[in-house]
């Protein structure tokens, strides 16, 4: 038998995008692993990216479009019949209720494939509806918030090798992959750790971050801001604060000094259920240094507080100045992305809400992280003039990861027209009205464009050097299969209605200067593959015919750049004392510990290693560990109830219940619960937990305790109260 065959490719199971070796034999991939010799992840994969080819062979996949019949069920339907039924549906939606009665919903693997979301957004754009939305609203919508209320700081953050100190808020990124440490994080942290940097974990779990800290502090769920206020306090008080810098780059210092005050350490212990020496100890620790990173997660995000959260992070990081200055290198000056103005200097906050479409609930707008996704099942269900009718769902599972779980899938069930891009069938394909069936990843071609573009979320993000690397495919879709690219379908229904679409570049961050250089795609206009990507790269810092020369990732050689001072008569200048952000804090300051009469423990988020989501939970070895999502419990708060391994509980909200499988997790702080969301089945359809896992978004009710901003409802940290039902 020959040796097979090694390619590289890009793993598109998360954001990270992680390098690749495909052992190909007889032209199917037969082994999976991290490339060692790539420059970047130095071999680093995990479970899910290994398991890539299993997704594409598992049984469970559809190789061909689906149309639900009157009776529920499903039939297979060519992709060209499914594009004219599709069309001339949304032709006569369009006709009679308006362009604004067409809705788009883009996932987190709606963004693994930028020319899937350029053209369904383009298509959107072409039709003449505003109604995009995406999962940032209801993932981590404080980052873009608080960006614009504070204000960026285009030079951005020193490389993490120059860090002196490090704070995690709500995130696990040696798991999630979500920022702080960037790529391969264990490799990273450990090496930092090696030359001395300091690491504080605020998260109510020992994550595997946690254990590695100086400093964890095991904070009650929801109360980060008490202990962020107190550590902003102590380094203000202490004058540890960069006041050169301050006076120099940003505004608000005696409001933010005043709105800290009351938030003192054994106060904000209190609130927090920590211990008030750790908070100074914590405090001490950044204050001493020279150079430091914050990074928040999902976890504070969801949590009730998440555009605080993320406002004081980056208050936090202007206080102490570590911000990159004028004269220092920028390592990755850009690949596929332009980055901002390597300027030391802030174009200054800006409107952060009401941005552009007002919802018809609420009172919600589009903020600047976008329309506000737990709005959407509401204008949905709302009649009257703008009433969503038809929704688009691109790379999501909106009945397992919307919160309110219960009115998502009513609305889901009320629509005339749904789509979902799905390769099986999910919760959600199962209510459609139509199910395409879309190719997989290692039958397409893209780049590490989505890495690099993250960049910009902040500290730990993206790459620190010019790294970018192009996937061809690597092999066919399966015989006698009718599928499609994503793009390809939002192409053909454009055909098919006359719309021409305008792609605008992804490789330019400002909205305005992107959509200046669309490209014009006429109505039939054959593209290729490529001849999209161009489109997409168009204006790159790299040429595409160069891009596509690194399927193995490369470091480019690109010019050294360096910042530049802030220009003569610049005006902008940061803000760390925003009026909202302010407010906030005396509210905090005013309230009680946000206890719940009633409902004593706290069902907060977690990630699991082994699962992004509500992917491929039928995969076997990506069960190694769980076969779903269990409620971990700290074993004291178990025995308390009588809990034992395995057993069934009742997790109550005020919204609903759910049921939970225990396990014991002494990393888990008394009186909470963690799972790990996008779990579980329609309501009616999980009987039995063990098998299906628990869906935490049927606790939370979209119109209780939520964001004014971005709409978010409480997703994690959601008091309940407990029952035991059944055991093994």
């Amino acid at each position: 038998m020959s040796e097979p065959e090694r390619r590289t490719t890009i793993c598109r199971a998360c954001h990270a995008q992680c390098s690749l070796v495909v052992e190909m034999a007889e032209g199917r991939p037969v082994k999976l692993y991290g490339d060692k010799d790539n420059p970047v992840y130095a071999g680093f994969s995990c479970i899910k990216g290994r398991e890539l080819a299993a997704y594409h062979a598992s049984p469970s996949r559809l190789l061909a479009s689906r149309r639900r019949r009157a009776d529920g069920g499903f039939d297979d339907i060519s992709s060209a019949a499914m594009m004219d039924a599709i069309a001339e549906k949304v032709r006569r939606l369009v006709a009679e209720y308006g362009p604004r009665s067409v809705a788009l919903y883009i996932g987190t693997h709606g963004y693994n494939n930028f020319a899937s979301s350029a053209f369904a957004n383009a298509f959107l754009t072409a039709l003449g509806s505003p109604m995009k939305f995406t999962s940032v609203t209801i993932d981590q919508p404080g980052k873009a918030i608080s960006l614009m209320l504070h204000g960026p700081w285009l030079a951005g953050v020193p490389a993490m090798e120059h860090w002196d100190v490090l704070a995690l808020v709500g995130t696990n990124p040696i798991v999630s992959m979500n920022g702080g440490l960037g790529m391969n994080p264990a490799r990273r942290l450990h090496q930092a750790r090696q030359r001395g940097m300091k690491l504080v974990v605020i998260d109510p779990r020992r994550t595997d971050c946690a254990e590695l800290a100086d400093i964890h502090l095991a904070v009650k769920p929801g109360e980060d801001v008490p202990v962020l206020a107190a550590i902003a306090r102590e380094i203000v008080r202490s004058d540890r604060c960069d006041r050169l810098f301050v006076e120099a780059e940003a505004d608000g210092f005696e409001a933010l000094r005043a709105a800290v005050e009351p938030f003192t350490p054994d106060i904000a212990a209190a609130r927090a259920g920590v211990d008030a020496d750790d908070i100074r100890a914590a405090a001490r620790l950044i204050g001493e240094a020279k150079r430091g990173a914050f990074s928040a997660g999902t976890g504070v995000n969801m949590s009730g507080r998440g555009n605080l959260v993320e406002y004081l992070l980056k208050t936090l990081t202007t206080l102490k100045g570590f911000w990159r200055r004028a004269g220092e290198e920028i390592a990755n000056p850009g690949v596929l992305i332009n980055p901002f103005p390597a300027l030391a200097a802030s174009p200054g906050p800006s409107k952060a809400w009401d941005l552009g479409e007002r919802l018809r609930v609420r009172g919600l707008a589009q903020c600047a992280a976008g329309l506000p996704t737990a709005g959407l099942a509401e204008e949905i269900l709302l009649p009257g003039e703008g009433q969503v009718k038809a929704l688009f769902v691109l790379g999501g599972n909106p009945v397992l990861a919307w919160p309110d779980q219960i009115r998502t899938v009513e609305a889901m069930k009320a629509l005339d027209l749904l789509v979902t891009f799905d390769p099986h069938m999910s919760a959600t394909a199962k209510l459609a009205h139509f199910v395409v069936a879309p190719k997989m990843p290692l039958e397409v071609c893209s780049p590490t464009a989505l890495n690099e573009m993250i960049g910009n979320f902040g500290p730990g993000w993206g790459y620190e050097q010019p790294y970018a690397q192009w996937s061809e495919p690597l092999i066919a879709p399966p015989p006698g299969s009718d599928m499609l690219e994503e793009w390809q379908v939002f192409h053909g229904l454009a055909e098919r209605l006359g719309l021409t679409l305008a792609i605008p570049s992804s490789a330019i961050l400002d909205p305005k200067a992107a959509a200046a250089a669309a490209s014009d795609v006429a109505p039939g206009a054959p593209l290729s593959p490529h001849d999209v990507w161009r489109m997409l790269l168009k204006g790159s810092p790299v040429p595409f015919d160069e891009v596509v020369t690194a399927e193995d990732g490369r470091i480019f050689d690109r010019p050294k750049v360096v910042v530049q001072p802030r220009p003569p008569g610049w005006a902008g200048r940061l803000d760390i004392g925003a009026p909202e952000m302010i407010d906030e804090l005396a509210s905090i300051a005013a309230g009680g510990d946000g206890a719940a009469d009633g409902y004593p423990y706290r069902v907060i988020s977690r990630r699991m290693r082994d699962v992004l989501n509500s992917c491929w939970h039928e995969n076997d070895k990506l069960k190694r560990q769980f076969a779903t999502n269990p409620a971990f419990m700290n074993p004291a708060d178990m025995a308390a109830l009588g809990l034992g391994a395995g057993d069934i509980v009742e997790i109550e909200s005020v919204r609903a219940a759910i049921r939970g499988v225990v396990e014991p997790a002494p990393d888990v702080r008394p009186g909470c619960v963690a799972m790990t969301h996008a779990w579980g089945a329609a309501p009616g359809e999980d009987d039995d937990p063990r098998i299906a896992g628990a869906n935490t978004g049927r606790l939370t009710a979209v119109d209780r305790d939520f964001d004014r901003w971005s709409g978010i409802p409480r997703m994690s940290a959601i008091p309940v109260r407990l029952r035991r039902i059944g055991s093994v």
